[in-house]
């Protein structure tokens, strides 16, 4: 076993990240393909799992875990095949998304449990915004089958996933590049919780393990 892979097995939020971040850059080359856009959401969808699993082995999060992300994979496949199905769309993105978010509960559960800062924390704090960025993306997608012509750009309405998540992204970095805008109601609403969710992220996170970081140093 090679140095680097024992490295990301004894950090499994490393892992996740990676995974997340692998998705996003492969994405562009097997995202029109049905079978590579089911290969991607598999693949996330059991790296997150397994991510949470290894940093919180607790039996309430085991079973949670599997309930939420075993009938998530199914419709996965389903909607990587049948993804003009706007049902399967839409009970595909109900079910991701409090998937997601209860993933990223259970990863700042772990960075707040104790006052030591680990190397796998670290990683956990990049891991937990990038799988909160997908529960918006999911939430997004589900709004746009419900409420049709929610997100317009130059090239008129109805976004794919893969812009829907770059829209996430740019909203919960406040950075605001996103060329996609929120027409409806209801998709502006979601923004604005999300822009929110990011801010206060990086108020409580980023700032405690911060914080922590240079009291350690100082001892």
């Amino acid at each position: 076993m090679t140095h680097p892979l024992r490295h990301l097995t004894a950090h499994p939020s490393a892992m996740l990240l990676l995974a997340q971040l692998a998705q996003v850059l492969a994405y562009p080359f097997l995202g029109e393909s049905r079978v590579g856009g089911a290969i991607l959401g598999v693949i996330g969808m059991l790296a997150v799992g397994s991510a949470v699993l290894a940093v919180r082995r607790t039996p309430n999060v085991s079973r949670v875990v599997f309930f939420l992300g075993a009938p998530t994979i199914v419709f996965t496949l389903l909607e990587a095949i049948f993804y003009e199905t706007d049902a399967i769309v839409l009970v595909s993105g109900l079910l991701h998304a409090p998937f997601y978010f209860y993933v990223s509960w259970a990863m700042l559960r772990y960075l707040f449990h104790d006052d030591i800062v680990t190397t796998d924390e670290y990683y956990a704090t990049g891991a937990a915004f990038t799988v909160v960025a997908w529960g918006f993306t999911y939430l997004y997608a589900a709004v746009q089958v419900v409420w049709p012509d929610s997100y317009i750009n130059g090239e008129g309405f109805d976004r794919s996933w893969f812009e829907l998540l770059y829209l996430s992204f740019s909203t919960l970095t406040s950075v605001g590049l996103s060329d996609i805008v929120a027409v409806g109601e209801q998709a502006r609403a979601l923004l604005m919780v999300e822009m929110m969710v990011g801010v206060f992220y990086v108020a409580m996170v980023v700032a405690r393990m911060v914080g922590l970081t240079m009291m350690r140093s100082r001892r």
